[in-house]
């Protein structure tokens, strides 16, 4: 495509050039490619898990104040347990620290229904069955009238998250077929991929339902409008890849420290800025992550890790350093697919306005990892 715009001098202007050629942010090459595919592939099995347990919680759990096998998903045996105490299994605290991020940041569609007269009507009918009969969570209810429905707000992103992350688990599983089927062949393959997926998926619709003593109960209905691209996917790129949480003992939650921004959109501590070095160290939470892909590595990623000198002593630095990769990709996926215009326009307005928003993305990646993985 020949641009009649003239060059940027945005600092990322290489890059931005790339975009608007249908490039990605991250740049073609062999191991680039290898590298992408073959964590997205772990990445979906462990997302398949996450999401699994997500919904299992929404709906099963449901105000269970002292859900102690919640991570169980109903199958409760000693075996289980025996694992379970022995951390032999997945994290998913991991999951509900994503679906917290998500929760705490706010400002979407979905944000704005679970603060509306609707959805507290239909708490209150579900509150009114849950609770008959139950002195105690009636007294709690009395007592702090604002604590279950704030429970019930969390479980909705509970399940929220758990139907975006059904439909992401599927869209890698599905990239890591056509990977091996040779149907991908380059970066700009695994984006395109990934964009027709959310584009596929954009109006799918967000509800969420409970049965309380055999009688369902419409917590989300499909009449609220919240659909999977706007009120989950743009939510989760903003909250997890680019907001997140500051990291306990890597900076100080000392409001005189000056260390935090008091500013919340401000906050750059996602997944697409964090350094790769720490994880592993106690108390991040991506080490959750990185530990559960290490145990769904296809046996070409694991081959090329143990090519370095260390071997395996930094493995989830190397699962991290291309799990960041990969979410370049799937930004970019998104950057396309949220675009004014089609960024191979011929139209030179057209081409102008894909500039201007172009370079409001890149302007809050100039921090962020992507200069160093290019």
């Amino acid at each position: 495509m020949v641009l009649a715009t003239p060059a940027s001098t945005h600092p990322l202007a290489d890059i931005l050039t790339r975009l608007e050629q249908g490039g990605a942010l991250l740049p073609e090459s062999p191991e680039n490619l290898l590298e992408v595919v073959g964590i997205l592939t772990s990445y979906g099995h462990v997302l398949d898990a996450y999401q699994r347990n997500l919904t299992y919680i929404a709906e099963h759990q449901f105000l269970v104040l002292f859900p102690f096998f919640k991570y169980f998903n109903g199958e409760v045996t000693l075996q289980k347990l025996l694992k379970h105490w022995w951390h032999d299994r997945l994290n998913y605290e991991f999951a509900e620290y994503c679906m917290r991020g998500m929760f705490w940041h706010g400002g979407t569609a979905l944000d704005s229904y679970l603060d509306s007269p609707e959805f507290q009507q239909r708490v209150e009918q579900v509150l009114a069955a849950k609770l008959r009969g139950n002195l105690m969570m009636e007294g709690l209810n009395r007592l702090f009238p604002d604590f279950l429905p704030e429970q019930v707000r969390l479980l909705s992103y509970h399940s929220a998250l758990g139907q975006f992350w059904n439909v992401m688990s599927q869209m890698f599983l599905a990239l890591s077929d056509r990977y091996e089927r040779r149907e991908i062949s380059s970066i700009k393959d695994v984006v395109d991929h990934i964009r027709n997926g959310l584009v596929a998926a954009a109006a799918q619709p967000i509800t969420y339902a409970v049965t309380v003593a055999g009688q369902p109960y419409e917590i989300i209905p499909k009449s609220a409008g919240l659909q999977f691209l706007m009120d989950t996917a743009v939510p989760y790129v903003e909250a997890v890849f680019f907001r997140s949480f500051p990291f306990f003992g890597t900076v100080s939650y000392n409001a005189q420290a000056h260390q935090i921004s008091a500013e919340q959109s401000d906050f750059n501590y996602g997944v697409l800025y964090a350094d790769p070095l720490p994880v592993g160290g106690a108390g991040i939470p991506p080490t959750l992550l990185m530990q559960d892909m290490l145990q769904y590595l296809p046996d070409y990623l694991q081959e090329l890790y143990l090519r370095g000198p260390r071997k395996r002593d930094d493995l989830r630095v190397k699962i991290c350093l291309s799990f960041q990769k990969s979410m370049f990709c799937v930004t970019t996926a998104a950057i396309q697919g949220l675009a004014p215009h089609p960024l191979d326009t011929a139209d030179p307005d057209q081409q102008q306005t894909n500039r201007r928003y172009l370079e409001q993305w890149l302007d809050r990646m100039i921090d962020s990892r992507l200069l160093s993985l290019n």
